[in-house]
């Protein structure tokens, strides 16, 4: 009995996992409004290792179309400028020798398809994972010996439904996050 509550514990860890992939993939699709987390994951070439520009600089974001971004050591601007352009975020710094500056620009409704459309394919990718987890849980049931049948279905169905609240919710996230970017 312990185990079939252990597998399927294990399937819905793997499903929330998969849920919070979701909304990190969701925190870099811009909708409009500057965002720190838009260059979190830029990393930046900083004394001979890869570092994270939040740990070489201050991102702020003094309005909704700007992020500032201040390096503690002035020589890391031309680095952190390389590393930005190489990221492929669209974005042209520009610096006055102390901060660097992005102006996010506005959307248009081209780009808005766009991005619609990448948020949908991030959404198919988690969906296929938590299948993916439902599958493995299946099969780990099905390497259990000396439990009745009627328990395995019970558990199966279980994870079904598990399976099907968590793909309910990918599309709930997939609706709000259209309806941000699609909103001029």
């Amino acid at each position: 009995m312990e185990e079939l509550e252990l597998i399927v514990a294990s399937v819905k860890q793997e499903m929330d996992a998969a849920i919070k992939h979701l909304d990190h993939a969701f925190q870099k699709i811009r909708a409009g409004r500057a965002s720190t987390s838009m260059v979190q994951d830029v990393m930046v070439e900083y004394y001979g290792s890869m570092t994270p520009i939040n740990q070489v600089a201050n991102v702020s974001v003094p309005d909704a179309m700007t992020i500032s971004i201040q390096p503690w050591d002035r020589s890391a601007i031309g680095p952190i400028e390389k590393a930005i352009i190489n990221s492929n975020l669209g974005f042209a710094p520009s610096n006055n020798g102390d901060v660097i500056i992005l102006n996010v620009p506005p959307l248009t409704e081209e780009r808005r398809r766009e991005l619609a459309k990448q948020a949908k394919a991030e959404t198919e990718q988690t969906k296929v994972v938590i299948r993916n987890a439902r599958q493995e849980g299946n099969k780990e049931l099905k390497r259990l010996e000396g439990i009745a049948e009627d328990l395995i279905k019970g558990v199966e169905k279980d994870i079904q439904e598990l399976t099907d609240a968590y793909v309910k919710k990918t599309d709930d996230h997939l609706k709000i996050k259209e309806a941000e970017i699609l909103k001029v």
